[in-house]
């Protein structure tokens, strides 16, 4: 079964997503010197890294959004809802950390977005399966990043 595409629901879709990421950079502007900077733990990649992945992930999320928003479902208003709210912890999250160098609320705000994402994969996934799997990498990176944050955070104390 093929579905049209709905590009002008796709584009504001990616552009909500991707936008999130200009909006942070625009807020944290110093990010890639302020991690070069850090205490690194091991597996720590080189921060050029940072930018790629995080693109790859809100064009996912975007894409996600969108099969969601397109899909007719009596559930997609309130997951989109808590999509959003993703978004804005996601946003916090980059000013904890890199604005504020709040290092350690930043981690207890990253487990609430880790918690927050994982409810939100259970959502989208009961509403379009596709939609659900494009966010497992966004996940994976979470915990990962949270080993990280917490590991600079412990550093600091």
């Amino acid at each position: 079964m093929s579905m049209k595409i709905q590009w002008k629901a796709l584009i504001v879709s990616l552009a909500v997503s991707l936008g999130t990421g200009l909006l942070s950079v625009l807020l944290t502007p110093n990010v890639q010197e302020d991690y070069a900077q850090l205490y690194r733990p091991p597996l720590a990649p080189p921060g050029w890294v940072f930018p790629v992945v995080w693109t790859i992930l809100f064009v996912l999320m975007g894409i996600a959004a969108y099969l969601v928003y397109v899909s007719g479902s009596p559930q997609s208003t309130s997951a989109l809802k808590l999509y959003l709210v993703q978004l804005l912890f996601n946003l916090g999250w980059s000013v904890l950390f890199f604005r504020w160098n709040a290092y350690l609320p930043a981690f207890l705000w990253l487990l609430i977005l880790w918690y927050l994402v994982y409810m939100l994969i259970r959502q989208f996934g009961a509403i379009s399966s596709l939609a659900g799997k494009l966010l497992i990498p966004y996940l994976i990176w979470l915990t990962f990043a949270a080993y990280l944050n917490l590991a600079i955070a412990l550093h600091y104390l």
